[in-house]
């Protein structure tokens, strides 16, 4: 009988060694934080996650939240939260557009992964996945014009599983599937459930294990922005590079550290801020101008950081319409930050916001503030004007995670403010996650 490398290959992030003379076998190492980070971590004097206790404490709000709406389990596509489920991975931007995996979890608490056919290894290492599968690849190009066979099959599965954990219940939550497997899962006679609302509500509630592994996330990616912010600073004023090789450079320091993956490209130059949401591109940033960033950054134990900085690079000083809207900015954040505590309602923190000059109202951002964890998250802040009454109404809780973000974009002006702190919600207050400076001199210090 052949034998394979991949037969005896083992992955078990839990297996890294966190002392860095320790020998390490480098086979077990293939997601989590690299020697790099834990390095930087070290000398903060950070505590770091035990990624054991982390599982548990998200398997635990997945089946209490199944068992609290009385569903027979969830069946999971997106893969944010089969990461949150199982924390593995698998070629995860890909799978986004090709999802070939899937997660149940019965009310039981019995977990079963659909996974890529010969790479069932990874998810082997959590012990709270009690089977690999395949065949939950529903979509056209890899089923083509008889994925219907295949839906059935799938569904099919699914009906034995939630009949030996979850007895004779139908009602069966899903986040995100393709059309014939819902098809075929309603011809199995279940109820079918918005299981992202499930999702979302499970996340929204970090456990001390995920708020420690956020706090080295943020760290990684201050370091990492730090570089880039000393690679623009060295270079824009020669005006040689683009904001796409400035870019560049948050995507390589996040991988040094274990990151991911950065989900936007939103970093643009001088006029090019205003509008925003012009995502970086081969300009050459001009000395003496503005540069103007959001991470959108997955990164390392696949924690998101989102924050937002505005630089003033040149050897001028901005104008004094800069530093009002600067500071503007500032005093819009940090005053909206004041109003985070547990109890306080959703509603409550749109209709007491701090309100912008009427000149920024035009271009402001979308929403005051959201969640974040894996991704942005539930749940989302808006604005007065983009109030929906019913759509978020919910107090805040102790472990919640929110971006306070601000957009100062004077209408038809050639330049804008984009800020952005991740906050933690504590038993008191709040706690600010984010230590980045704010660019002194558009600040007008």
């Amino acid at each position: 009988m052949n034998k394979y490398f991949r037969d005896n290959r083992k992955i078990n992030p839990t297996e890294i060694s966190l002392k860095l003379e320790a020998e390490n076998d480098e086979n077990k190492i293939e997601i989590g934080p690299t020697k790099l980070a834990i390095s930087e971590w070290d000398k903060l004097c950070l505590e770091l996650p035990d990624l054991g206790k982390m599982r548990e404490y998200r398997n635990n709000r997945l089946v209490q939240h199944i068992n609290e709406r009385e569903y027979a389990g969830l069946l999971l596509f997106d893969p944010l939260n089969i990461r949150y489920a199982t924390d593995s991975t698998n070629m995860q931007i890909w799978n986004m557009h090709n999802p070939f995996r899937a997660v149940l979890v019965c009310s039981d608490g019995y977990m079963v992964i659909w996974d890529y056919k010969n790479s069932p290894f990874l998810s082997k290492f959590n012990p709270l996945v009690k089977e690999q599968r395949y065949g939950a690849d529903l979509f056209y190009f890899a089923r083509g014009d008889k994925s219907n066979l295949a839906a059935d099959k799938f569904s099919n599965e699914i009906r034995v599983l939630l009949s030996e954990h979850s007895g004779n219940n139908k009602r069966l939550a899903v986040d995100k599937i393709m059309i014939n497997g819902l098809k075929a899962l309603e011809a199995q006679g279940f109820e079918i459930k918005e299981g992202e609302e499930l999702t979302e509500k499970a996340r929204s509630v970090k456990g001390y294990d995920e708020i420690l592994a956020m706090r080295c996330a943020s760290a990684a990616c201050e370091n990492s922005v730090y570089i880039m912010e000393q690679f623009a600073r060295n270079n824009v004023p020669k005006e040689q590079v683009s904001e796409d090789e400035i870019w560049a450079i948050l995507h390589a320091e996040n991988i040094k550290r274990g990151g991911e993956w950065i989900e936007t490209r939103l970093l643009s130059s001088g006029p090019r801020t205003n509008p925003w949401f012009q995502e970086c591109g081969p300009r050459i940033p001009k000395n003496n101008e503005i540069l103007a960033f959001d991470t959108d950054l997955v990164g390392s134990y696949g924690i998101c950081v989102d924050i937002s900085r505005t630089w003033w690079i040149g050897n001028e000083k901005p104008r004094p319409d800069m530093i009002y809207a600067m500071q503007h900015g500032y005093e819009h954040i940090m005053t909206n930050m004041d109003m985070l505590k547990p109890g306080v309602s959703m509603e409550e923190l749109t209709l007491k916001a701090h309100v912008l000059d009427p000149i920024y109202q035009k271009g402001k951002y979308g929403v005051l503030m959201h969640g974040v964890g894996l991704c942005d998250e539930w749940p989302s802040i808006n604005y007065p004007d983009g109030f929906v009454e019913g759509a978020y109404n919910y107090p805040l809780e102790e472990g919640m995670v929110l971006c306070v973000e601000v957009l100062v974009s004077p209408e038809n002006g050639d330049f804008s403010i984009k800020l952005e702190d991740q906050v933690l919600i504590t038993s008191d207050g709040y706690e600010n996650l984010t230590k980045y400076p704010f660019d002194e001199r558009l600040m007008g210090t």
